[in-house]
C-alpha cells in the first residue's frame, strides 16, 4: 500500500476509485464503504484510493469542542487498518484552515479532478465540502459528464447506520464497554505510546510495569480501571498485559493519573521503546488498597481473571498455567473420548480458509487457540495479497500454515488444503471454521463426545449466534440447516431474513439436513470418500450440496447446540451483494441438478424459474436492480453447464452407492411443504412455528 502525506507528490492514478472521509475507527460500517470501492477498483481495473485529513478537522474548524474531541484511531492507526483490509493508496490531506477555506468548485476541479483524475467517486448523501459546507452531492454530479467520473452514493441508510455505530462506539469505550466497543470496531480497540520512567515501585512487589506516554495527545483514553490487553513490542512480540489506568491511589495522593500496563512474564529494558497495547476486556474500577501487600494480591487475582478471560493458551508466557487438551480419535466405534494432560493430538484438525482478512484473525484466532482442545489449528492461505501470512508467522507460530499461492475460492480452496493435510499430517476430523468466527470455551467437546457415540454421524455443526448480537440467532446455520420441498434452504432459528432471538427454544441436539460451513464438523475420510465440497461452486451452498450427497449414502447430519459459537457474518462478502446472489442462485440449481431425483426435475426446475422469478421482483422492489441481473445470471449459467452437471450427477451417483450405509437416503430436515409460501403467504417468521 502507497501513503501520501504531500499532495505535490502525488502520482498519476489509473482508474481511481475515490472515498473521502475521516474514518475515525475504520470501523465495520466503514469497511462496508472500502470493499465497495474496492469491488469497483477490480471491476474497472483501477485502483482504491481512500482520503482521509490530518490533524481530525474537529481539531481546526472552530465551534468544534476540539480539545474536547477524542481520536478512536489516530491517523498511523488509520493507515495500518487501510493496508490490513487492502486498499492500495491513502492519501493524508494536512487539513488547514485554508484548506477549509476552499470553494466548493476549487474543491471538486483543483483539489479532487486534477489530483486523483477519479473513475469513480464514492460518497455519502450528506457528504458536504468547500466553504461554509456549500458543496453537496448534487454539485459534484454536475461535473460527472464533461470529466468521465461517476458519483456512487453511499444510500442514507448505511450513512446513518455508520453516524450510529461511531457514536455507539465511543460511548461504549467512554463507559469501559470494550467488547461492544470492539465488536463494532470490528477489530482490538488500541493506542500507541512510548515507554517513559516511572516511580519503579511495581519492581518491588514483583509487577514491574512499563509507563506508557501516548503518542497522540488527541488519543481518547478509557476510563480508569484495569484491563486485558495483549502488548505489541516493536520486534513483532504478542504477549499478554494487565493495564492500568488511573491515579494509583493506594500508593500516590497526587491525582496523576498514568497509564502503565504490567507485560505478563517479561524481562528486559523497554525504556524508550514502543508499545502498542490491544485492549480485549474490563476487569475492575480502580480502588485504594489497604498498602503494598493487599496492593499485590489484588493485581495476582487481577492477572488470573485476564488469563482465564484471554483463554488458557495464551498462557504459554506464564508459568502456572495448565494446559487441558484433547485425545480425540474418530475413526472406531467404540472409542472413547477422554480429557488428559498429553500433548495436543493429531486427530482434530482446525482449517481455517484466509483470504485477505488478517483483520479476522487478529479478531478472532486468539479465541480459537484459546479453546481448541489440543486440537490443531490450520491456516490455509489462498494467496491473500495483504500480510497475513507474515502476520501469522510472526505473532502466531504455534499455528500450522497451508499457502496455497493463489485464490481458489472457499470450495477448492478447502479441497486443495485439505487433500495437502491428508497427504503430509493426516487427521481423523476436520472442523472446517471461518475466519470470522469466535468460539467458547468447551465449543468442541459436545459435537466430539456426539461423534464418537455415533459412527453414522457423518457430519455436525454447533449452535452458531450472530457475534454482533449475541443473543440472536445468526444467518448462515443457526442451531441446524434445513431444506423444503423446492429445495430452498432454511435454518433452526432462521427464516429468509428473520433471525430469532435465542431463547433456548432449539437447545435440543436435532438431526438436519445440512450443517453451516462457517463452523462444520466433518470425518475426514467421510470429506474425502464424497469428493470434498463442488469446486466448481466458488463459494455458497457447497456445504448443503455436500450435506445431500453424503445423507443419500445413509449418513446423518445433526446440530449439536450445547456447542456454541459466534459469527460475525458477510466477513468476506455482505449477504445480499450482488455477487453473493449469483452464487447463492446459481449453486442452489446446481445442487438440486445433481442430487434430486429425476422424475422431480422435471416439474421442480421451471418451478423455480417462476420462485425465482418472484424472488427477483422483491429486490425489485427494495431498489436492488443488481440483484435481478445476479438471478438470471445464475440461470443462464445453470443452462451453459448443463452438460457439465449431468456427467457430476452421474459421478455423484456412483460415489453414493459406493459409500453407502443404510438401504434408503437420510430425509430428515426436509420440510415437505414451502417454505417460501410459508413465510410469506402465511406470514411464519419462526422455525417452531413450521415444523410443530
Amino acid at each position: 500500500m502507497r501513503v501520501f502525506f504531500d499532495l505535490s507528490q502525488l502520482p498519476d492514478f489509473q482508474n481511481a476509485v475515490v472515498t473521502i472521509g475521516s474514518f475515525d475507527g475504520v470501523h465495520s460500517g466503514h469497511r462496508r464503504i472500502l470493499e465497495q470501492v474496492q469491488a469497483l477498483a477490480a471491476e474497472c481495473g483501477g485502483e482504491s484510493v481512500v482520503i482521509t485529513f490530518d490533524p481530525h478537522p474537529r481539531h481546526v474548524l472552530p465551534n468544534h469542542q476540539a480539545a474536547a474531541f477524542k481520536l478512536i484511531t489516530t491517523t498511523p492507526e488509520k493507515i495500518a487498518l487501510f493496508e490490513a483490509i487492502g486498499i492500495d493508496n491513502v492519501v493524508v490531506v494536512p487539513f488547514t484552515e485554508a484548506f477549509s477555506q476552499q470553494s466548493a468548485r476549487e474543491y471538486v476541479e483543483d483539489f479532487l479532478i486534477e489530483q486523483f483524475h477519479p473513475r469513480y467517486i464514492v460518497i455519502g448523501y450528506d457528504h458536504r465540502f468547500g466553504h461554509d459546507r456549500e458543496g453537496n452531492l448534487d454539485f459534484l454530479k454536475k461535473y460527472e459528464a464533461p470529466t468521465s467520473f461517476q458519483v456512487v452514493e453511499i444510500p442514507a441508510q448505511e450513512v446513518d447506520d455508520i453516524a450510529v455505530s461511531s457514536s455507539k462506539i465511543r460511548t461504549a469505550l467512554e463507559h469501559s464497554d470494550v467488547i461492544l466497543a470492539n465488536r463494532l470496531l470490528d477489530h482490538p480497540f488500541s493506542f500507541n505510546g512510548t515507554v517513559v520512567e516511572g516511580n519503579r515501585i511495581g519492581r518491588t512487589i514483583g509487577f514491574p510495569t512499563a509507563n506508557i506516554r501516548l503518542s497522540d495527545p488527541h488519543k481518547l483514553v478509557l476510563p480508569e480501571g484495569i484491563y486485558a490487553s495483549w502488548v505489541r513490542m516493536d520486534a513483532g512480540l504478542r504477549t499478554i498485559g494487565l493495564l492500568y489506568i488511573g491515579t494509583r491511589p493506594t500508593i500516590e495522593n497526587d491525582g496523576h493519573r498514568v497509564m502503565e500496563v504490567n507485560i505478563l512474564d517479561f524481562e528486559g529494558d523497554l525504556y524508550g521503546k514502543n508499545l502498542t497495547v490491544e485492549v480485549m476486556d474490563f476487569i475492575r474500577p480502580d480502588k485504594k488498597l489497604d498498602g503494598l501487600e493487599a496492593l499485590k494480591s489484588q493485581i495476582e487475582a487481577d492477572k488470573k481473571e485476564i488469563l482465564k478471560r484471554l483463554g488458557e493458551d495464551a498462557g504459554r508466557w506464564t508459568k502456572d498455567v495448565g494446559r487441558r487438551t484433547l485425545d480425540v480419535g474418530l475413526t472406531t466405534k467404540n472409542q472413547e473420548l477422554t480429557t488428559t494432560n498429553q500433548q495436543p493430538t493429531t486427530g482434530v484438525a482446525i482449517v481455517i480458509l484466509n483470504y485477505n482478512t488478517r483483520r479476522h484473525l487478529e479478531q478472532y484466532l486468539p479465541s480459537v487457540l484459546a479453546y481448541r482442545s489440543g486440537a490443531r489449528v490450520i491456516v490455509a492461505d489462498n494467496g491473500s495479497p495483504d500480510d497475513s501470512l507474515d502476520f501469522l508467522r510472526r505473532t502466531y507460530p504455534q499455528v500450522e500454515i497451508i499457502d496455497l499461492h493463489r485464490n481458489y475460492g472457499f470450495a477448492q480452496g478447502y479441497n486443495e488444503a485439505l487433500q495437502r493435510l491428508r497427504a503430509t499430517a493426516p487427521a481423523d476430523l476436520y472442523v472446517i471454521l471461518n475466519s470470522d468466527v469466535e468460539v467458547t470455551s468447551g465449543w468442541m467437546e459436545p459435537v466430539l463426545t456426539a461423534m464418537a457415540a455415533d459412527p453414522t454421524m457423518g457430519i455436525a455443526q454447533p449452535k452458531i449466534l450472530a457475534w454482533r448480537e449475541k443473543s440472536r440467532f445468526e444467518y448462515a446455520g443457526a442451531a441446524g440447516g434445513w431444506i423444503d420441498a423446492l429445495g430452498y434452504p432454511f435454518c433452526r432459528g432462521r427464516l429468509f431474513n428473520h433471525q430469532e432471538e435465542d431463547k433456548g427454544q432449539y437447545n435440543q441436539p436435532q438431526e438436519c439436513f445440512w450443517a453451516a460451513g462457517a463452523a462444520f464438523f466433518i470425518r475426514a475420510e467421510v470429506y474425502h470418500a464424497f469428493g470434498g465440497f463442488d469446486g466448481d461452486y466458488f463459494a455458497h451452498n457447497e456445504e448443503i450440496d455436500l450435506c445431500w450427497r453424503v445423507k443419500r449414502a445413509g449418513y446423518s447430519v445433526w446440530c449439536i447446540p450445547q456447542s456454541v459459537v459466534y459469527h460475525l457474518g458477510g466477513g468476506t462478502l455482505e449477504y445480499e451483494s450482488p455477487r453473493k446472489v449469483y452464487l447463492n442462485f446459481r449453486n442452489s440449481l446446481f445442487t438440486l441438478l445433481k442430487n434430486e431425483s429425476a422424475g422431480k426435475l422435471l416439474w421442480l426446475i421451471p418451478a423455480r424459474l417462476l420462485l425465482d422469478g418472484v424472488a427477483a421482483f422483491r429486490f425489485a422492489a427494495k431498489g436492488q436492480f443488481r440483484a435481478i441481473w445476479a438471478i438470471l445470471r445464475g440461470h443462464f449459467s445453470m443452462y451453459r453447464q448443463w452438460t457439465e452437471v449431468m456427467r457430476k450427477r452421474r459421478m455423484v451417483a456412483k460415489i453414493v452407492e459406493r459409500q453407502r450405509i443404510q438401504p434408503q437416503a437420510n430425509r430428515s430436515g426436509i420440510y415437505p411443504g414451502s417454505v417460501v409460501a410459508a413465510h410469506y403467504l402465511g406470514r411464519i417468521k419462526e422455525f417452531s412455528a413450521l415444523i410443530k
